[in-house]
């Protein structure tokens, strides 16, 4: 958004400035007060959905793969939810490293898509055991996880790695099974969460690491540092975030659905008031 009007004492920013905001909640309002050290200033020819799109799922990504997962060339990843907001932003982030391969999980449909972004290997994980597909190409298994799904998965996931391989779980996914609370699969996934102690990490030579962005609120000059690496790779056309839809705010419960059937690839945008070219793009 634009910055409206400043607080006492805040220098580095202006009114009229274009910036990036980055909060936990209260953002899906057309005003909104925030401070200073959470507003990032904007690259040059970076629209204002590109820009809402790009802070939580790629600072999310960037550091899941180079500050936990230290992604070096030659190495392999899966990203599980390919076709979402961090999936996307963490296959591009791949693409700036030389010869890593990719698998990538996401429905059928998806598919296309991700080939055209850069995984080399997309498997349905509805259809078929991502696992056992895994290991049909790279029988060791791979370098990287990152897990978004929690549950059962999770052990999956440590079991794909190999040897100095790297876990990092950011999210329970599997906890959200459709329009109404599913206390049974939440109790389920619960029962199933990923547990290991410090001994079997010793003997498999494997890393397990947890990330969750809304607890970094107090890392400031950490953020800033990762939020000027990915301007500056957006700068150099290395990154782009991929927008999906765009809806207006008296269209949230259709943006929603959109996410919860699972149909978007790339982000959904919430603006004010619909624009002609967007309220189209919402329709289609």
């Amino acid at each position: 958004g634009t910055v409206r009007a400043l607080g006492d004492g805040v220098r580095d920013r202006q009114v009229g400035d274009k910036v990036m905001v980055l909060a936990r909640s209260g953002l899906w309002q057309e005003v909104v007060n925030v401070p200073a050290s959470q507003t990032f200033p904007m690259p040059e020819g970076m629209s204002f959905e590109e820009a809402a799109a790009l802070l939580v799922n790629y600072i999310t990504a960037y550091m899941i793969l180079f500050d936990f997962g230290n992604l070096r060339p030659n190495q392999s990843v899966l990203i599980h939810m390919a076709a979402g907001g961090v999936g996307t932003a963490a296959i591009q982030l791949c693409k700036t490293v030389e010869n890593v391969t990719i698998f990538g999980t996401a429905s059928a449909s998806k598919h296309d898509s991700l080939k055209e972004s850069g995984v080399a290997h997309p498997i349905d994980y509805r259809t078929m055991d991502y696992a056992e597909e895994v290991r049909k190409i790279s029988p060791k298994g791979v370098d990287i996880v990152l897990d978004p799904l929690g549950g059962s998965d999770t052990s999956k996931a440590f079991n794909l790695l190999k040897p100095m391989g790297k876990l990092i779980t950011y999210g329970v996914a599997n906890l959200l099974t459709g329009q109404r609370k599913n206390l049974m699969a939440m109790a389920k996934t619960w029962w199933n969460q990923f547990s290991i102690n410090a001994l079997q990490l010793l003997h498999q030579n494997k890393a397990v690491c947890g990330y969750h962005l809304g607890y970094m609120d107090e890392e400031v000059e950490l953020l800033r540092s990762v939020v000027a690496k990915l301007v500056n790779l957006y700068s150099q056309g290395k990154i782009k975030p991929k927008i999906d839809s765009v809806w207006p705010f008296d269209q949230v419960a259709e943006a929603m659905r959109q996410m919860q059937e699972k149909k978007n690839i790339g982000k959904v945008i919430l603006v004010p008031e619909a624009q002609k070219e967007e309220s189209k793009k919402a329709e289609n």
